[in-house]
């Protein structure tokens, strides 16, 4: 008997899922009719008395400016766009951004400590020490590339050459002339007499190694001090038989009273800004 129930329970739930199964069927098949005859009648309203069958045109009109040079608004627009877009490039490797931040994140490591100060506010601070670095570049960018092209006396190309003179000259300032030479003798050129005769394709990767390897220079001699910290430390605690406990532990906050009392920020902040030729 209970066999028996359990087999008519089976059969009811499958029936009900069956006859619910047809009548959702039916009920989105009414639903997408309704949904088609509405796009229909909506559209057979907006086209109004004029021929459906007729096909929709759609032009596209693009003004490139007078005969003066001036760019229009949508060219403008879209050149503001792409300055934009590749601004964090030129703002990390044609700066003195990337040495900055390699600095800092050298003290970092140095000190000990994993998040503190946190990533935020080393970007944050890197970005201002850049801003005050390249104050005098941007400055001569404004007024040579910017503004006369705004005010139509130069054109796109002349105001890209006249913006990119400063940042060739900043960059030279930076870089080595053996780097600039791996990149000349990769590139197969060899008739240069002068920097002017250097394409930028060039001076701008010379640049980046040389900021990476100033930047190493400067975080070796940062660590130096805080290593002779380590090693003391580890061998106090091993001549105490303390194996078991990390030297870093007790190594950090002599580190870290050792860089407030030689008032670290100030050196490295101000060496670092120093060392950028301008």
């Amino acid at each position: 008997m209970t066999q028996m129930k359990q087999e008519t329970l089976r059969m009811t739930i499958k029936t009900c899922l069956a006859v619910f199964a047809v009548v959702f069927v039916i009920l989105l098949t009414c639903n997408q009719r309704t949904m088609a005859t509405e796009v229909t009648t909506s559209t057979t309203e907006s086209i109004g008395t004029e021929d459906a069958t007729q096909p929709l045109i759609l032009s596209l009109t693009m003004d490139t400016g007078n005969d003066e040079g001036a760019l229009s608004g949508t060219l403008q627009m879209l050149l503001v766009i792409t300055v934009i877009s590749l601004a964090p490039s030129i703002l990390v490797m044609m700066t003195s951004f990337t040495r900055i931040i390699v600095v800092l994140h050298f003290v970092r490591t140095a000190l000990g400590l994993t998040s503190t100060p946190p990533n935020n506010v080393l970007i944050g601070l890197s970005l201002f020490l850049t801003l005050f670095i390249m104050s005098p570049v941007f400055t001569k960018i404004n007024s040579e590339a910017l503004q006369p092209l705004s005010e139509g006396e130069l054109t796109q190309e002349e105001a890209l050459e006249a913006a990119m003179n400063p940042l060739r000259d900043f960059m030279i300032n930076q870089t080595r002339e053996q780097d600039v030479q791996l990149f000349l003798d990769i590139a197969n050129i060899d008739s240069v007499n002068d920097w002017d005769d250097v394409p930028t394709t060039v001076i701008i990767p010379a640049f980046i190694i040389s900021e990476l390897r100033a930047a190493f220079i400067i975080g070796f001699l940062i660590y130096i001090p805080f290593i002779i910290i380590d090693m003391v430390v580890a061998s106090t605690l091993m001549s105490m038989g303390m194996m078991m406990l990390p030297p870093t532990t007790i190594s950090m906050p002599f580190k870290i009273l050792l860089f407030i009392m030689a008032d670290g920020w100030n050196l490295i902040i101000g060496q670092l800004v120093q060392s950028f030729v301008l």
